[in-house]
């Protein structure tokens, strides 16, 4: 039975789900989801009005601001996600060493609940969307981060926000004191928790969308399962 709700069909719904968790061609959607083109059709329309990012943002609107966590995790691209039609950008593809491969910028808050995230080719450095994942992001006390953002630009950016940096300097680094807070940065794991999360769902782990629209679309829909239990009593 087909349940419609406000309009939405939770049918199909769940078989964007399936899609999402098994990572299959949408052809190769089971038939009781209905047909894989009005599901493929469904979920286009729907990333392209933005509604998976506005259910994420709307489940993320209230976090706890005092710590973010950014980091960047580089996700393997599948040939077939090649060749978008009509397409002239990139779509968040880069080619390096390891192949074709899209980077994943993610700005997680105290809990480690992710709060903003961004696209890019694989061989893009995070500094490079350091500075949009904290002005994007709330406002916070602190900004933690690894030795990939140890840019004293960065850190003079961040202290203009109002918010401290904790972010270690590298051996070469001719700074005289490089004392960090210790403690505070352990908890940087809370950023790669939330990475492992979202891989354990085959279509993020891999990325096979041509567009990068409807892979962020995707993304969008795996940071709100994992909002999700936060708002269940």
């Amino acid at each position: 039975m087909v349940v419609n709700i406000g309009g939405l069909n939770y049918l199909t719904f769940e078989g964007i789900l399936y899609r999402m968790r098994t990572g299959c061609p949408w052809r190769d959607l089971p038939e009781e989801f209905g047909k894989w083109n009005t599901l493929f059709k469904r979920f286009n329309a729907w990333s392209k009005k933005g509604i998976f990012d506005l259910l994420f943002k709307l489940l993320s609107d209230n976090t706890d601001t005092e710590w973010l966590f950014i980091d960047g995790s580089i996700v393997r691209a599948h040939q077939h996600s090649s060749g978008a039609a009509a397409s002239t950008e990139d779509e968040a593809i880069g080619k390096s060493r390891g192949g074709r491969s899209t980077k994943i910028h993610l700005a997680v808050e105290s809990y480690g609940l992710p709060v903003h995230f961004e696209l890019s080719g694989g061989q893009t450095h995070d500094i490079v969307h350091a500075e949009s994942l904290v002005t994007d992001s709330p406002a916070s006390d602190f900004v933690i981060a690894d030795t990939g953002y140890d840019s004293s630009a960065f850190r003079d950016f961040i202290e203009k926000q109002g918010s401290t940096a904790v972010i270690p300097y590298r051996r070469n680094s001719r700074k005289p004191d490089k004392n960090i807070d210790d403690v505070l940065y352990r908890y940087r794991h809370l950023v790669e928790n939330a990475f492992a999360q979202i891989k354990h769902f085959r279509a993020i782990a891999t990325r096979y969308d041509k567009l990068a629209r409807n892979y962020a679309s995707m993304l969008a829909l795996a940071f709100v399962m994992i909002w999700l239990p936060m708002w269940v009593d």
